[in-house]
């Protein structure tokens, strides 16, 4: 492609990402909006949350293939249609049913974009240095996401029904939908061969189990059947991975793993993100409700963290020119760890000026490691296997958050119980939510003196998880240097 044209391309291939980096950030704010008007059963409201990521989770990778093997800008325009499609259902669902329907079939359309977003960069840009910039502005735009989405949402809620924070999704769909085809190269593997529907289905029923288990986790602990589901997953994972092995055309080539640059990459990725997600459970409930600010200009406060991470991802294809990309990616990890680091001074009287900064840090350390990462997945994929490598990739981001919300959540949600005085009733132990709205129903010393403890403790919840972070973050940065250490990589042989 001719090289303004590549970077029209490139604006579009944004757009979805944008879009989905927004979308993960405003259901928090429109749950009470339509938990209010639909009424959901509590189980109802957490397959509201989960079955997004749920869907997202187990078919990226069977997405990432189906790219290679039909043409990723086909399967693009194919999702784009189906998010859009799904968010108008969503937006306007009658029922707490139709709702959870809606967002199956977004986490079905978001599965399809993302792999397919960054299999295209590759095929796009053959240039190693302009693929990388091209990586750094995917990478910005979905960090910018992050931030509009808080505040668009906030916004919108503020002056429209709650439905609003779905169909903002609309018009960048048809925008993608309309410039796609003009812009964007088909791209597939030419000798996909046959499909193998088995090992489809294995992909999907490995994958479920281990998310649920997951999920189950962060809401209720380590129990029985979460353990079980878990070990469900792994086990099939195992029959999926033995099959890919016997099979001369596998769904999944596993020789992807023998390049360490490819396989150190997936991992730093996925251990980056398993400490960010569990911290951003968090803090944004210590500025709601240890520090009482609005959601909205507890989002505003985020705002410098946002600008870190553009910056962090723009600055790293300009770094990588001058500095080995190994010692980048784990510099960025250990800036990120003295975030975590920073966030270990708050108190339950205050400490937002910490938050700013431990964000800041966190926010251009993350995402100048994982835009660099991002980009050695590809490149040390061939060009033909781009959507399985983007999809593998993707696949150990969302299990990274998954697990990050469920270990370092549980691990916050166990301190925070322990910390309550004996006798503290059981709706305050649940949730410093649950707290907040107990305390309204005591008379006000009682209720003040519950919120303070229920404070205190939330506090002590975020200071062992944000030790936790910084044990992560400067253990995978170490990892890193080693791992993508550019003279013990080896090339993928297929």
């Amino acid at each position: 492609m001719a090289g303004r044209k590549q970077w029209w391309a490139l604006a579009v291939l944004v757009l979805p990402v944008l879009l989905i980096s927004v979308d993960m950030t405003v259901l928090g704010f429109a749950l009470p909006f339509l938990s209010e008007d639909l009424a959901p059963t509590g189980a109802e409201q957490l397959w509201i949350v989960d079955i997004y990521s749920f869907m997202l989770a187990g078919l990226l990778v069977l997405m990432g293939t189906l790219g290679d093997r039909i043409g990723r800008r086909k399967l693009l325009l194919m999702g784009a249609a189906a998010f859009g499609a799904a968010s108008v259902l969503a937006a306007f669902s009658t029922s707490a049913f139709m709702l959870i329907i809606a967002r199956a079939l977004l986490g079905i359309g978001g599965a399809t974009l993302m792999p397919s977003t960054l299999s295209l960069i590759r095929s796009i840009f053959t240039d190693p240095k302009r693929r990388r910039v091209a990586i750094a502005v995917w990478s910005a735009g979905f960090s910018g996401g992050m931030a509009v989405g808080p505040v668009l949402g906030g916004w919108l809620l503020e002056h429209f029904w709650w439905g609003s924070v779905f169909l903002i999704n609309v018009p960048v769909m048809l925008v993608l939908l309309i410039a796609g085809p003009f812009v964007l190269p088909e791209a597939r593997d030419p000798k996909p061969g046959r499909f193998d529907p088995l090992s489809a289905l294995l992909s999907l029923a490995a994958m479920l189990p281990v998310v649920y288990g997951i999920k189950l986790v962060a809401e209720h602990g380590f129990t029985v059947k979460a353990a079980v589901s878990v070990l469900i997953g792994l086990a099939l994972g195992v029959v999926f991975v033995r099959r890919q092995n016997r099979l001369d055309e596998p769904m999944l080539d596993l020789k992807l793993f023998s390049n360490r640059a490819f396989s150190g990459s997936v991992v730093t990725n996925m251990l980056g993100v398993f400490a960010m997600v569990g911290l951003l459970f968090l803090v944004p409930q210590y500025l709601q409700l240890v520090l009482g600010l609005t959601p909205v200009v507890a989002a505003l406060w985020m705002l410098p963290a946002t600008v870190a991470g553009v910056a962090g991802a723009l600055l790293a294809a300009w770094l990588a020119k001058r500095i080995r990309v190994s010692l980048l990616v784990s510099g960025g990890l250990l800036v990120a760890a003295i975030g975590f680091l920073a966030l270990t001074q708050v108190s339950s009287g205050g400490g937002l000026a910490y938050v700013v900064v431990s964000f800041t840090l966190l926010g251009g350390g993350v995402s100048l490691s994982e835009t660099l990462t991002n980009d050695l997945v590809i490149s040390a994929a061939p060009a033909e296997r781009a959507g399985a490598a983007s999809a593998i990739s993707e696949t150990g981001f969302e299990l990274g958050g998954a697990l990050g919300t469920a270990i370092l959540g549980s691990v916050a949600t166990a301190v925070y119980r322990s910390g309550l005085p004996e006798g503290t009733a059981e709706s305050a132990r649940d949730t410093l939510g649950g707290a907040v709205a107990t305390a309204q129903h005591l008379d006000p010393a009682a209720g003040q003196a519950l919120l303070e403890s229920a404070r205190e403790a939330f506090t002590q919840g975020v200071h062992v998880t944000a030790w936790a972070g910084v044990a992560v973050l400067a253990y995978t940065g170490v990892q890193a240097f080693i791992l993508l250490d550019r003279k013990k990589s080896s090339a993928v042989r297929i």
